[in-house]
């Protein structure tokens, strides 16, 4: 299996569903820092403004700086940097919860993986989310649970949905109606297929 990037950010915290393996890259963006430390996990890189973490930045960890001015979150800056450095497979906790703006910019942040060919998953409490662009993507099969999708810029196109409760053959999502939401498992594998555009797909973990 390929080595994946983990970013930790410094929104609230739930867990770590899937862990770094001892080939994957863990980033802690500014104050993410403190959720490393409280799961015991010591990251590669520490990177942002850090107007979160201030004075507390170990001496020990490799440390890029910068200016509080600036375009890209902390997050970003670190999903810029796993790019960089060649990861296709991104993890990102702390992303979610706290201010809404964050999380829906951590959101987005999944929308420019997919469009840079990489595939991010956006963990909170109780779902896991990820793009999908001009592509396909099966979820495994649960006996129950909810899935949901939502489109991701403009209207998606050639949108299909097979396995689920709900199904759709090739048809539209507008990002002004919520038509995907609420989906249901049945025991069986879910195909999410989009043959023009991007959608969010969130399911529960």
């Amino acid at each position: 299996m390929a080595s994946a990037c983990f970013i930790i950010g410094a929104g609230p915290f739930y867990g770590l569903p899937v862990a770094p393996g001892p080939e994957d890259v863990v980033l802690a963006a500014d104050g993410g820092y403190r959720h490393c430390q409280t799961a015991g996990i010591t990251p590669d890189l520490l990177l942002g403004d850090f107007d979160s973490l201030e004075s507390e930045r170990p001496d020990n960890i490799p440390t890029h700086t910068f200016p509080v001015e600036k375009d890209d979150t902390d997050t970003m800056l670190a999903i810029r940097y796993g790019l960089e450095q060649g990861y296709q497979t991104f993890h990102l906790y702390g992303g979610t919860g706290g201010r809404m703006d964050h999380t829906l910019a951590n959101l987005q942040a999944l929308g420019f993986l997919a469009r840079h060919g990489a595939r991010g998953y956006l963990y909170e409490e109780h779902m896991v989310f990820t793009a999908l662009c001009n592509g396909s993507l099966t979820l495994p099969a649960r006996a129950e649970g909810i899935f949901s999708l939502f489109c991701l810029g403009a209207e998606a196109q050639g949108v299909s949905i097979q396995g689920g409760q709900y199904p759709l053959d090739h048809g539209a999502l507008s990002p002004f109606f919520p038509l995907g939401v609420s989906n249901h498992f049945q025991g069986q594998p879910v195909h999410i297929a989009v043959e023009d555009g991007c959608v969010l797909v969130g399911w529960e973990l």
